[in-house]
């Protein structure tokens, strides 16, 4: 009855309907142009929403009207899917027989044709859908029916197979999220299996396993898959009996069998189960396994095995360790619970051995495969007080091969690192974790031999390979993370630590390791001097030949480009933390440095040995050292004078080649290499700070002069936005450094600025106004008064611009500099300089007022509404009293106390929304300041004329006044709840 053939009960053409429109189907070949492309993609649609598009569909599969074409079949498939994903729950029960009938035809085809992988796994998908929505309740026997394609031979094998992966990626997969209805009618669906067919399918399994051995192991291994999905959550009983496990053994022997085999025991041992069954059962599958002699694979054994059977010995350390830890963690320990804790003890300690052949592997895969057992297995020593002598002896063991492990394998490409080298420093990470595990676990075992490791290697590094050097001097590097310590407090504290670490360091220095030239050993040679910077406060002869290092060959002048890009930060590292023991060698490391301070320019040519990002830190870095020093303030202005010139010398001449360049790509180097030397002063300019300013360092004029030059480059005719990204970046940095002397230049950027607004410059030069108006506020109080209106209309202007509504980078900046516009009002009204409003004409000021209240009711971004009623509430604190702005307190009427109203009834305010709560919480506050300062005024107001023309009964608008005058907390809860019943 089930694979009776498809028979359907609409006659499409007949009917007229429709039929599949080849022509449309043209577009899904691999060579179909872009128009025919899209003409099948709305076909698809076409068919989805369809109510018989899916059965035409069908009737095109099963009728064989496009056997050969995959692509078509595939897309039929889709369309079938699509339907039983969202209309097939409700259908009628004429359709739900056409589709048992399809499923029997897909499955009689399938036993009976061979079709590619892709088409198997889509019908595979189709079957299992409507079992999840069939099984139980409508289709009882769908695992019988399933069961009877088995006579077709091994291609319906296959497919069963296949469609009970499906159902456990549906139902099972704990990978996948589903929602509460889909949770409970999964566990349905497994509780009906349990009690229906998992017998059955376990025996099905084992007729497959038996029957398919020899002739056709990819459906043996598919099997196996299916067991391994499944056992999560069947009884481990249909599968850990005599019957299954012999045959499971029997494939670890057979080539082609073995990893899926491994993989399948595998699934069954992390079966979750009683901790003390568990360590049965894992000891049983060791037992067998070990008999047979899989457990002990020979060196030269395909790599692939090997990451297996790693893998399982993983999993048997992993779940043995764990039931050990279930079992002592019981409540009460019985004579039974602390025997099997014994025996679950020994268990582990037996699968060791097999962790450290395994860990040591030569192949990454392989030995990381056992990586949580190693650091489960730590994690469980840690708790054993006191150590046996065997265990002692294997964190020993393991800390050697950990240290092997770490070594770079002489195929590894450092000039050019690809996936291999990515994959080697992925795998070297979880080395590192079970590094500083053995460290915390035994701190002086794990010094004591990196002190041995890294004397022996340094002694003698020049007859040692790079792979052993490199390994000695990253050892002692992680030893500073490895080794529990306050930050940096490596040389005091426990003296036995300290010593070690003290003489590794002094060996790292003296024996000339760093000459040793490769680009590897360089950078870890950095790295670790700049780890351990304080061992230099403690010998601080050794810091000129470090110095040295960084600026010759070694780092600074290196081949190698990478090491001269780290050597730039960690060469600033060094001098901020040795600030003080470097003051001596200050003018040594100038002349030493002087060729990298060179603006790099197009017409330099040559080519620089930093990046413009690389210069960035040495800039810093001078700056450090000269205002960090002891020179007196001439010396630092003219040490200051001489990092600048290299900028100063060449910036006006760059502007004017930029400016005549007709190449656009010579021209845009020319404003990157502008930019970049105005992101050169800034960053040295970071040096400085309250207590060392720019002043009492006489550097003053410096960068004064260099301000003068570069608020030029704001009228350059061309790459105006990175100019000019450079230009404000050098502003915000003399905000802070220097006093008055800024000012003047802010009128010339801001005039240059106003000419041709764009969108993202408006927006980007605003927090360079704030920043000034917060550190100068009335002294920038006369500029501001006459700059105020034409900001505010330039922006008005530009955010009123006509843009594609599709354009949503064009809409998102307009968004962000309105924004910002709020941000700019709020700045003036917070830092007391209110006079630039205030004496703005009444018609601009009402108008700009009202641009205020526009956002705190209609902008849709709750922290902008926060900040526009902040605005208000600010200003009705300054103005709304009785001597305050005149004709103000008509706007606080008219406009402000409607807003707190208007707002909070918007459809898109959504008082769930935390940030929507704060801006709710600051119209509260909003309208008990209007009452603070217009009293009672304000009550009878709302009482008399605003709540009762607004259908709020007198009770309602007397409840309502009242709060407003009870405390500002009550008031603010009061407030919500008001606006949450008048919106439900």
């Amino acid at each position: 009855m089930f694979l009776k053939a498809w028979c359907v009960d609409y006659s499409y053409s007949q009917r007229g309907t429709f039929v599949m429109d080849d022509r449309a189907l043209q577009g899904l070949a691999s060579l179909a142009s872009w128009q025919e492309q899209s003409s099948a993609l709305q076909y698809f649609e076409q068919l989805k929403q369809s109510a018989d598009g899916w059965k035409l569909c069908a009737q095109a599969i099963t009728e064989g009207s496009y056997e050969g074409n995959d692509h078509i079949k595939f897309f039929c498939l889709q369309v079938i899917e699509h339907y039983l994903r969202g209309r097939y729950l409700q259908s009628s029960q004429a359709e739900h027989e056409l589709v048992r009938n399809l499923i029997g035809r897909l499955l009689q085809l399938q036993g009976t044709k061979p079709d590619k992988s892709f088409l198997k796994n889509k019908v595979s998908q189709v079957i299992s859908l409507v079992f999840v929505v069939d099984y139980p309740r409508r289709w009882p026997a769908f695992y019988q029916d399933l069961l009877h394609t088995f006579s077709l031979g091994p291609l319906a094998v296959d497919m069963y197979l296949r469609v009970l992966l499906q159902i456990d990626s549906e139902v099972v997969d704990r990978d996948i999220a589903h929602t509460p209805q889909e949770t409970e009618r999964n566990t349905n669906i497994k509780d009906a299996m349990r009690e229906q067919c998992v017998q059955r399918l376990a025996d099905s399994w084992l007729q497959i396993l038996n029957k398919y051995e020899a002739s056709n192991t990819e459906v043996v291994c598919t099997c196996l898959e299916v067991i391994g999905k499944y056992i999560s959550w069947i009884d481990i009983g249909l599968i850990a009996n005599d019957k299954f496990v012999p045959v499971i053994i029997r494939f670890m022997s057979n080539q082609l069998l073995r990893e899926s085999a491994c993989d399948c025991i595998h699934d069954i041992i992390s079966k979750g189960m009683d901790p003390i069954a568990k360590t049965k059962l894992v000891e049983s599958f060791s037992d067998v396994l070990e008999n047979i002699g899989v457990l002990n694979p020979s060196e030269d054994e395909d790599a692939d095995f090997l990451a297996k059977m790693s893998k399982l010995i993983n999993c048997m350390g992993v779940q043995l360790i764990s039931s050990w830890q279930n079992i002592i963690s019981l409540s009460r320990l019985t004579k039974t619970n602390l025997q099997a804790a014994k025996d679950t003890l020994a268990a582990i300690e037996s699968k060791v051995p097999l962790m450290f052949r395994f860990l040591g592997n030569e192949d990454d895969d392989v030995s990381g495969a056992v990586a949580c057992f190693t650091t489960d297995y730590i994690s469980l020593l840690k708790q054993m007080t006191p150590l046996s002598a065997k265990q002692r002896e294997n964190i020993e063991t393991l800390l050697i091969v950990v240290i092997n492990k770490m070594k770079f394998d002489e195929s590894y490409n450092f000039d050019h690192e690809g996936e291999d080298e990515a994959m080697f420093q992925e795998y070297r990470k979880q080395l590192k974790v079970i590094f500083n595990n053995l460290a915390s676990l035994d701190e002086q075992l794990v010094l004591v031999t990196v002190h041995t490791l890294v004397t022996r290697t340094l002694s003698q590094w020049e007859n040692m390979e790079l792979k052993d050097i490199e390994v000695a001097i990253t050892l002692l590097y992680n030893l500073g993370e490895a080794l529990p310590t306050p930050v940096g407090q490596h040389f005091s504290g426990d003296p036995a630590k300290a010593s070690a670490i003290h003489d590794m360091m002094r060996l790292l220095v003296t024996s000339r390791v760093s000459c040793q030239g490769h680009m590897i050993v360089m950078i870890h040679f950095f790295e670790t001097v700049v780890r351990y910077d304080r061992f230099f406060q403690c010998e601080q002869q050794h810091i000129p030949d470090v110095l040295m290092a960084f600026m010759d060959e070694r780092g600074f002048h290196h081949r190698n480009g990478q090491v001269r890009s780290r050597t730039a930060y960690l060469f600033s590292r060094f001098i901020k933390g040795l600030k003080s023991q470097v003051q001596n060698y200050i003018d040594d490391i100038f002349k030493q440095i002087g060729d990298l301070l060179t603006l790099n320019t197009p017409d330099n040519g040559y080519q620089h040995l930093l990046s413009n990002e690389d210069q960035l830190f040495l800039y810093e870095t001078a700056g450090n050292l000269i205002v960090s020093s002891n020179f007196p303030p001439e010396k630092k202005g003219e040490l200051m004078k001489q990092v600048l010139a290299p900028i100063a010398a060449k910036f006006t001449a760059l502007m004017k080649k930029m400016v005549a360049e007709v190449d656009a790509d010579k021209q845009l180097a020319y404003a990157h290499s502008i930019n970049n030397a105005m992101a050169l002063a800034s960053r040295a300019s970071k040096a400085f700070s309250n207590q060392l300013t720019m002043q009492h360092c006489g550097c003053e004029m410096v960068f004064v002069e260099l301000m003068r030059m570069f608020v030029q480059a704001v009228s350059v005719p061309v790459h105006r936005q990175l100019i000019h990204v450079g230009v404000r970046q050098y502003l915000h940095r003399m905000v802070v450094c220097m006093e008055h002397e800024i000012l003047p230049f802010v009128p010339i950027v801001l005039e240059n600025l106003l000419k041709q607004p764009d969108t993202k410059e408006l927006y980007d030069f605003l927090p360079l106004l704030n920043q000034i108006i917060t550190k100068f506020k009335s002294a920038i109080s006369p500029f501001l008064q006459e700059v105020f209106m034409p900001v505010v209309t330039t922006i008005f202007r530009v955010l009123t611009q006509p843009s594609d509504s599709l354009d949503q980078v064009a809409l998102t900046e307009k968004r962000l500099l309105q924004k910002g516009y709020y941000s700019f009002l709020a700045t003036i009204v917070a830092n007391d300089v209110l006079d630039v409003l205030k004496n703005q004409e009444p018609q601009n000021l009402h108008e700009v007022l009202l641009t205020v209240v526009q956002g705190a009711t209609d902008f849709p971004d709750p922290p902008s509404q926060k900040t526009c009623f902040n605005i208000l509430r600010r200003l009705v604190g300054a103005w709304g009293g009785k001597d305050g702005l005149q004709g103000f307190p008509d706007f606080i009427y008219k406009n402000i106390i409607p807003a707190c109203f208007i707002a909070p009834m918007k459809p898109d305010f959504d008082l769930r929304d935390a940030q929507t709560s704060l801006a709710l919480g600051e119209m509260a506050s909003c309208l008990k300041c209007v009452v603070d300062e217009r009293g009672d005024e304000v009550v009878n107001f709302l009482f008399s004329d605003y709540l009762p023309t607004h259908q709020m009964s007198q009770p309602q608008a007397q409840e309502f006044c009242d709060a407003l005058k009870s405390d500002s907390k009550l008031f603010r809860n009061y407030f919500k709840t008001f606006f949450t019943k008048a919106k439900s």
